[in-house]
């Protein structure tokens, strides 16, 4: 629960922090994916680290949240940081086109979509300062 409860607050703090310097509201981004750190990677690392921390790194749960973990962070990094650059450069293309192209109508595709390496790692260090903290805690 208290996964959740971070990753919920990160988003509101991205969302207020967005909002502040943009003089503007964005409710999108409360849902939104991309930007520093990585919500995703601090979830699955704080459940991996949690589960370690309770129930041992010998047991099948560890392996499967860790697996999880692997996964989700190469899809952060590779996959999805991948496509937002396509649709950054698909976006381009479209702007370069006749405003008489049928194309040229075309809502612009959301191009914030993965992470950088750098965000993903900030994530996963602070998904294992939330588990350690809530070891701690309890």
């Amino acid at each position: 629960m208290w996964i959740v409860c971070r990753n919920f607050a990160h988003h509101c703090s991205l969302f207020f922090e967005k909002s502040y310097k943009e003089k503007r509201w964005d409710t999108r981004r409360m849902l939104g994916s991309g930007g520093m750190p990585s919500s995703q990677s601090a979830t699955v690392t704080a459940l991996a680290v949690a589960i370690g921390l309770q129930e041992g790194i010998g047991g099948s749960a560890f392996t499967v949240a860790l697996v999880l973990a692997c996964v989700v962070m190469y899809d952060a990094t590779e996959v999805r940081l991948h496509a937002g650059r396509q649709a950054e450069l698909l976006n381009q293309i479209v702007c370069d086109l006749p405003p008489g192209h049928p194309v040229s109508i075309v809502r612009p595709l959301r191009d914030s979509l993965g992470h950088t390496p750098l965000q993903v790692l900030a994530g996963s260090i602070l998904g294992c300062i939330v588990a350690l903290l809530m070891k701690t805690s309890s």
